[in-house]
């Protein structure tokens, strides 16, 4: 692929930062247009990108410098060089999921309610990330001969990035749709859990790339499979109605 997107005084700056960067400033907007149609503070959408990107590029990096220690350890600096590359998408949820229970806590406002209203976001902002994936080479399939097939790491190949991004793309049309009509609190929280696990646990199996393993499994489909049981967990213990509270009212179905 082109990982390059501009060399400037000498220094390359490469898509994947550069999409990245781009998917996370699409779910500011996203935000910030949704919190208009919802009567809320248009700030909040700045104020969740702050906290979202924070939390999100730091626990998808640390993750991914756990996962790959031995690497870091030999050359320490390539672990603040997030634009080569190299994040773990489930350590970034995990860590932006507890920025925003934190931003929740700061403005009064409930946990699941700005929670729903973050995750319409994510598969947006996460798809426009991973075209940048492809473009960087990384994160590519298994060998195919299917036309769409793409030339990654030397060999004909699924463009799993590719396949994420259209996955998610079509999850944040349906998580979108869903939660202009949701009735309980958390509901999209949960969705988003169960159909995005089932989702990347699919396309694991098409990987081509290095792979950390637990059993017959691996790491990325095992997150998965702990993901999908706690969306499922918490679409069974919702509260049954959307809650107004401390006069940030959430829309009524």
């Amino acid at each position: 692929m082109h990982p390059d997107f501009i060399t400037l005084f000498g220094h390359s700056i490469k898509w994947y930062g550069v999409l990245t960067a781009a998917g996370f400033l699409a779910a500011v907007y996203h935000w910030m247009f949704l919190a208009r149609r919802e009567n809320l503070d248009p700030h909040i959408g700045s104020e969740l990108g702050i906290w979202v990107i924070v939390g999100g590029i730091l626990g998808a990096r640390l993750a991914y410098i756990l996962a790959n220690l031995p690497t870091y350890l030999a050359d320490p600096m390539e672990m603040v060089r997030i634009w080569h590359g190299g994040q773990i998408y489930y350590g970034g949820f995990i860590l932006a999921s507890f920025s925003v229970y934190l931003l929740a806590r700061m403005k009064r406002f409930p946990f699941l309610a700005l929670a729903d209203f973050t995750v319409t976001a994510l598969p947006l902002g996460h798809g426009i990330g991973r075209i940048g994936c492809f473009m960087n080479g990384c994160c590519y399939g298994t060998e195919s001969d299917l036309p769409w097939a793409c030339h990654l790491a030397d060999a004909a190949r699924h463009p799993t990035q590719l396949y994420e991004t259209g996955f998610n793309f079509a999850l944040y049309a349906l998580l979108l749709t869903v939660y202009l009509k949701r009735t309980r609190d958390g509901s999209i929280l949960a969705l988003y859990m169960m159909t995005y696990s089932v989702g990347r646990f699919l396309i694991e199996f098409l990987r081509g790339d290095a792979r950390q393993t637990v059993g017959m499994i691996t790491t990325a489909q095992s997150l998965s499979v702990g993901i999908f049981v706690m969306g499922c967990i918490l679409w069974f213990t919702l509260p049954k109605r959307l809650h107004a509270d401390n006069g940030h009212t959430t829309r009524t179905p």
